[in-house]
């Protein structure tokens, strides 16, 4: 199996723990809770920055220092609304109770105490279309570039219907050369309508030295150290994915690949 393709360690508590030493990499980390009522999980930042973005059920949160109640609301990712979501700066802890069956996505990056612990959504969250035909698909933008509620994390959902491709036209961003492209490291957490569905990831670079293209399925997460990384959705099987980036400056920036060009 690809090294980039990481499936779930179990489908209860806390089944996925990507870290930047793991992943070979040096900024993004993504973790994933999947907890019953009355279960909790907590943490320490440390030196990381983290959005804790409520996937499906609700969760009390207490975090750096504050009680913020219960968060979420949809109970089926698929039900597409905003998510409710909470950003905790480094040096500091986090915990939440289940309240209903749940699935917590832990995203984390480096920290530089540059922003305070702040509730992200539902609210200034709205489901957008993007791209044409059988490009289109629809996005609810947690923390991209025009929010600034973060030092390094730039985290999105993604809706793909049934037969539609995301992610595409195929780029990267994988160098440091700001404002024509930026270096960001990626993961995807995808999720399948029916759960028995799958979807293709394909993963490469221009010169053919990472050529990677894996099914995915659900709760599996895509690593993307560098690349173009588009997504496709088979007829019959629609696709959701939460994106986190992150890298040495908040800004994405991004170059097609070569042989669609003409489609951007």
């Amino acid at each position: 199996m690809s090294q980039l393709l990481r499936r779930p360690f179990g489908s209860h508590g806390k089944t996925h723990q990507i870290t930047p030493a793991d992943a070979g990499w040096r900024y993004v980390g993504f973790s994933l809770y999947r907890l019953r009522p009355g279960e909790s999980a907590e943490e320490a930042t440390g030196s990381n920055e983290v959005i804790l973005v409520m996937v499906e059920g609700k969760a009390a949160f207490h975090a750096a220092g504050r009680d913020w109640g219960v968060l979420g609301e949809r109970m089926d990712v698929f039900e597409k609304t905003p998510p409710h979501c909470l950003y905790v700066p480094n040096g500091a802890e986090w915990r939440a109770v289940a309240e209903s069956d749940c699935t917590i996505a832990v995203c984390t990056a480096p920290g530089r105490g540059g922003h305070e612990a702040r509730r992200i959504g539902p609210d200034g969250i709205s489901l957008t279309e993007r791209g044409k035909g059988g490009n289109t698909r629809y996005i609810n933008n947690i923390a991209m570039e025009a929010e600034d509620y973060c030092d390094s994390l730039l985290v999105t959902e993604v809706f793909t219907p049934a037969g539609h491709w995301s992610s595409y036209p195929s780029h990267r961003h994988d160098e440091d050369d700001f404002p024509r492209i930026t270096y960001l490291e990626e993961t995807y957490y995808h999720r399948l309508n029916p759960v028995d569905g799958w979807a293709v990831q394909r993963v490469y670079t221009d010169d053919g030295s990472l050529d990677e293209v894996m099914a995915v399925r659900n709760h599996d997460v895509v690593l993307v150290p560098r690349g173009h990384h588009p997504c496709g959705a088979p007829y019959g099987f629609e696709l959701y994915y939460l994106n986190v980036m992150a890298g040495p400056r908040r800004n994405w920036r991004f170059v097609p690949a070569p042989e669609v060009e003409q489609l951007m």
